[in-house]
């Protein structure tokens, strides 16, 4: 029953599906989800994204829910292994006592990769899930990158990223590809012209920075388990995201005086009154500089 419905939510020959899941059966697939919370069904102010938003408790639910539909799509197609990133806000968004008990939950900051942390080359595929469009895209609800009160531009080898391309990249320095990204429909399109050949799950279309006609959660979860599916289905059709090396980075900040102060770093170039330019050997190095830059302060206790 399972694979008949996954095969017409598909629309591709039957067994074609079966010797796609058997063969994920057979060896076992491993899948990162990272989790944000901009692009999760209904989101769209802070009213739902921080703690002390009257709606926040509740987004917490549909964000755990969302991951819990990717992850039982995933594994009704053959997925066996999953780690999952909480990487909004303050990283302690999932419900974890509603997730299955055969997962691990990465959570809190600073850490290494950031919305990446545990990716590792033993993967088959990332999913993102509620990820939004770029500071400069002109649509998308809350459109930023990285921080929407600090960074103006995020730029590598000249392209302007995502939150979802970065991450992307990252994961394809250690050879895994994204199979899928969820949000609405300016942050999957965007991240699709970035990132290439990706499933999208479209569940919500935005109408401004704070607006958006949206899906229903349960409505949401079923695009998610459709196109999850669709993804795993096809896991081996797609291609990890590689940037070339080395990686130049221009950052450009809302503020004066961190790109003053950053400047005085001797690999750091100060190119503009608010863009600093930094060359990483590799996307660790250049993630490993930016976890730097958002989260160092003189003052940090303990």
């Amino acid at each position: 029953g399972a694979i008949m419905n996954i095969r017409i939510a598909l629309g591709v020959p039957l067994m074609l599906t079966l010797s796609a899941i058997a063969a994920a059966q057979d060896d076992g697939l491993k899948v990162f989800i990272s989790a944000d919370m901009e692009g999760v069904v209904g989101a769209v102010t802070g009213e739902q994204l921080s703690p002390g938003g009257f709606e926040y408790e509740r987004f917490r639910e549909f964000m755990t829910e969302e991951v819990n539909a990717a992850i039982d799509a995933a594994r009704a197609a053959g997925a066996t292994e999953f780690v999952i990133a909480d990487a909004h806000g303050n990283g302690q968004n999932l419900l974890i006592e509603r997730l299955p008990d055969d997962v691990t939950v990465i959570r809190s900051w600073p850490r290494a990769l950031s919305m990446m942390a545990g990716i590792d080359d033993s993967f088959d595929g990332v999913i993102f899930l509620g990820y939004h469009t770029s500071t400069a895209n002109l649509r998308g609800v809350r459109a930023h990158t990285m921080s929407s009160a600090s960074i103006t531009s995020v730029r590598l080898n000249g392209i302007e990223m995502t939150e979802g391309s970065m991450n992307a990249a990252i994961a394809g320095h250690y050879g895994v590809p994204v199979i899928l990204v969820s949000g609405d429909d300016a942050a999957v399109a965007e991240n699709q012209v970035l990132i290439g050949n990706v499933e999208g799950a479209v569940v919500k279309w935005a109408k401004g920075f704070h607006a958006a006609e949206t899906l229903t959660p349960e409505a949401a979860y079923e695009v998610i388990r459709t196109r999850t599916a669709s993804a795993i289905s096809r896991i081996d059709q797609f291609q990890p995201y590689v940037l070339d090396t080395p990686i130049e980075l221009e950052l450009s900040l809302k503020n004066y005086r961190p790109g003053e102060v950053l400047g005085y770093l001797p690999n750091v170039e100060r190119i503009n009154s608010h863009t600093i330019r930094f060359t990483g050997e590799d996307m660790i190095e250049i993630s490993n500089f930016l976890t730097f830059v958002t989260n160092y302060r003189i003052d940090m206790q303990p």
